[in-house]
């Protein structure tokens, strides 16, 4: 962060147009987003424009369909070796109809089919009871009516690791370990968010690993780093693994689910990407990986709290 995005009490008040004594009642109040540095007020300049506008109440409503060519599908979150496999297949049957995917995380998915981006979000944001996932992020991101959860498949996450591992890595705790380097995934991601968890229940601190602010944008990406020796270990999925011969110490099986909006549901590209879950092509593909699970794949998925 640059030393200009972070604003004084002063010209946070000249920001927002107000008293500089208001500042302060809308720092308890109202939640304005701000660090106290050396007894002083400090406000990043970038958080303040999104607490304003999650503090707006009239705007514009959007779109209830996505304004894009029914030949073109939009997909939209987090990254998986298998999508992207099955993206491919699509575009194989249905040309000329072309399906494109957009890698910005189960969080960055979720907003964009919030806001009418995309036809399908990809996610995997684990929920506090680490039982759920998707159900109490996606209640977080769309006021109106929820989307429909489509399962994609369980896939299986844990710590990457060169072959043999010869540092002996079993889990998150050795990652607070001298001598151990990592890389991380984005904030935002589900992986990242997996990974704050583990390191948290044994008490280690982002900023005590070494590597935790590397961040690469995809699992084959940080597994090319434990592969290529630039660091010890990673979280990532089963998958990955294989495909670079790597070790891997198992951590949990997840649950992977795509997103879809209730107003773009039937849309015809979203029905034939589904209906490509059940075809024997798909599960051959999925058969060539291991670490995934097909047992719930094509379903619907339900919250506990609504069954």
């Amino acid at each position: 962060m640059k030393k200009e995005d972070l604003l004084g009490t002063r010209d946070i008040a000249e920001f927002l147009g107000i008293n500089e004594k208001l500042v302060y009642t809308l720092i308890s109040e109202k939640g304005l987003p701000a660090t106290k540095v050396t007894g002083k007020w400090l406000f990043p300049l970038h958080l303040v424009e999104r607490w304003l506008e999650n503090e707006t109440i009239n705007y514009p409503k959007m779109s209830s369909t996505l304004k894009s060519s029914p030949e073109l599908l939009i997909i939209v979150g987090s990254n998986d070796i298998l999508l992207d496999r099955l993206i491919s297949l699509f575009n194989q049957k249905y040309s000329p109809c072309v399906a494109v995917f957009g890698n910005v995380g189960s969080l960055g998915g979720l907003r964009a089919l919030s806001r009418n981006l995309c036809h399908m979000a990809s996610s995997h944001l684990i929920q506090a009871d680490e039982e759920e996932y998707n159900f109490d992020f996606a209640s977080e991101e769309f006021e109106g009516e929820p989307p429909v959860l489509v399962n994609f498949c369980k896939r299986e996450q844990g710590f990457l690791v060169p072959k043999g591992n010869p540092k002996g890595i079993s889990g998150a705790n050795d990652f607070g370990r001298k001598g151990i380097r990592i890389v991380n995934r984005p904030a935002g991601t589900g992986t990242r968010l997996l990974l704050d968890r583990e390191i948290a229940k044994v008490g280690v601190e982002g900023p005590q690993v070494d590597g935790y602010e590397r961040e690469f944008r995809s699992h084959l990406d940080v597994a090319m780093e434990v592969f290529s020796g630039r660091a010890d270990s990673a979280l990532a999925i089963r998958p990955v693994a294989g495909l670079f011969d790597l070790g891997f110490v198992p951590l949990r099986w997840e649950r992977y689910d795509l997103l879809i909006s209730k107003t773009l549901f039937f849309e015809q590209g979203v029905q034939r990407f589904l209906g490509l879950l059940n075809e024997p092509g798909f599960r051959s593909i999925a058969k060539t990986l291991e670490g995934y699970d097909l047992s719930l794949c094509g379903k619907m998925v339900f919250s506990n709290q609504t069954k």
